[in-house]
């Protein structure tokens, strides 16, 4: 074994989380049909190798229930503002001795930490 590859993110709409982590500054890796109603969107950090794919086929995975998930940045301050330019709404930052936090919620309630180190 060798890394985290890919994180399953439970949505309802695909399509219109898409936007969101597009805004969020994720890359399209790659959008295709699997089923007549079914698509894999695969998306990646920038900076990083570990990626997304929007699911809402898993029965046990509701829309929503993704939470504790935390991406690195090397300045928290910077990508606040970048996010809340894009219309992303973020917590305050949390201070604490093991680095400074801010949460970020996607449309289904999906809840990621930016965590500086």
């Amino acid at each position: 074994m060798k890394a985290l590859e890919i994180i399953s993110v439970p949505v309802t709409d695909p399509q219109k989380s898409k936007e969101f982590y597009l805004k969020m500054g994720l890359e399209l890796v790659v959008e295709a049909s699997f089923s007549e109603t079914q698509k894999w969107i695969q998306l990646r950090f920038p900076e990083g190798s570990t990626c997304i794919t929007l699911v809402n086929w898993f029965p046990q995975m509701p829309a929503g229930c993704l939470t504790g998930m935390t991406i690195a940045t090397d300045d928290i301050d910077a990508d606040i503002e970048r996010l809340n330019k894009n219309g992303i709404e973020t917590a305050p930052i949390d201070s604490t001795p093991w680095g400074k936090f801010a949460g970020i919620k996607d449309p289904d309630g999906n809840v990621w930490n930016l965590h500086q180190s």
